[in-house]
């Protein structure tokens, strides 16, 4: 876009940029995806001379956004996509509501503006690794979690379990029910708690551990988690669910894979995070 006469970069925005909010057109600066001859510009009162020419990058920023303790990976209008490390809450307990990837986010897009939210879609445990994705408005995180099971198409964890599984590969199928300790078991008695599927391959055996690759086919709270303590080999460092070992000085589980339809555009987004370094050396 061509710029005809001396004006701010923000002004200008929003007089050439049609169908876009105020608080778009700030997100989209925010998130480094206007350049000014061909340098990026974040600053709204960035002044333009006649002559100048304003680029958008209308696909999303690539490289990543860092903050402690997690990664923004992808970012757009409607939702944000982040690899969380191990040790962050994904939102606020009783006890810690700061350090969370919840509030990290809410910063962020409060600081392009003060109107801007942030809503939650789904959970990782504290100790779980990986992706996970935020909504930036009620609309798409409601046409996410509504359409939780068609809306993700793959979503892949890797996890280092206790012992040599003798069966490389299967299906775990449950009801899953939560007790007053806020554990969760598996029923015996169908359609007695919430359905849960887990696929899982074995990667590796060694030093009896082994390390498995699981695919979700439902996604319950401390799903995975349950059905390797059911199979009898808990995860590496989960002590809540029968692991005796913690030589990661970690939950040895990582969200590896995330992949699901945009809730507005409709678009197959797939990202994939490396597994961690340690899940392998064993």
């Amino acid at each position: 876009m061509a710029v005809a006469e001396n004006t701010e970069l923000f002004a200008f925005l929003l007089a050439k940029v049609k169908g876009k909010s105020r608080n778009a057109i700030k997100s989209i600066m925010s998130r480094g995806q206007v350049s000014v001859g061909g340098d990026t510009v974040t600053l709204y009162n960035h002044p333009l001379k006649a002559g100048q020419i304003v680029e958008i990058n209308w696909g999303h920023v690539s490289m990543k956004t860092q903050f402690q303790g997690m990664n923004i990976v992808f970012e757009d209008e409607y939702i944000i996509v982040i690899d969380k490390e191990a040790g962050l809450l994904s939102v606020g307990t009783d006890k810690e509501r700061i350090k969370t990837a919840y509030h990290i986010l809410k910063d962020h897009v409060k600081s392009s503006s003060a109107a801007n939210k942030i809503f939650i879609v789904h959970r990782l445990d504290r100790g779980t690794s990986g992706l996970m994705v935020f909504a930036r408005d009620i609309e798409s995180r409601d046409a996410m979690q509504n359409n939780w099971q068609e809306t993700v198409t793959d979503r892949k964890y890797v996890a280092v379990v206790e012992g040599i599984m003798e069966q490389q590969s299967g299906t775990v199928k449950s009801w899953l029910r939560e007790n007053k300790a806020m554990n969760v078991y598996s029923s015996n008695i169908p359609n007695d708690g919430l359905l849960a599927i887990t696929h899982f391959k074995v990667l590796k055996s060694r030093n009896n551990l082994s390390l498995v690759e699981l695919n979700l086919e439902t996604g319950r709270k401390n799903q995975i988690r349950v059905h390797m303590k059911d199979l009898g080999h808990p995860i590496l460092g989960d002590r809540k669910y029968g692991s005796t070992k913690n030589p990661l000085k970690r939950l040895a589980l990582h969200a590896k894979i995330l992949a699901f339809r945009h809730p507005v555009t409709g678009k197959e987004l797939r990202f994939e995070s490396p597994t961690p370094g340690k899940f392998t050396r064993f």
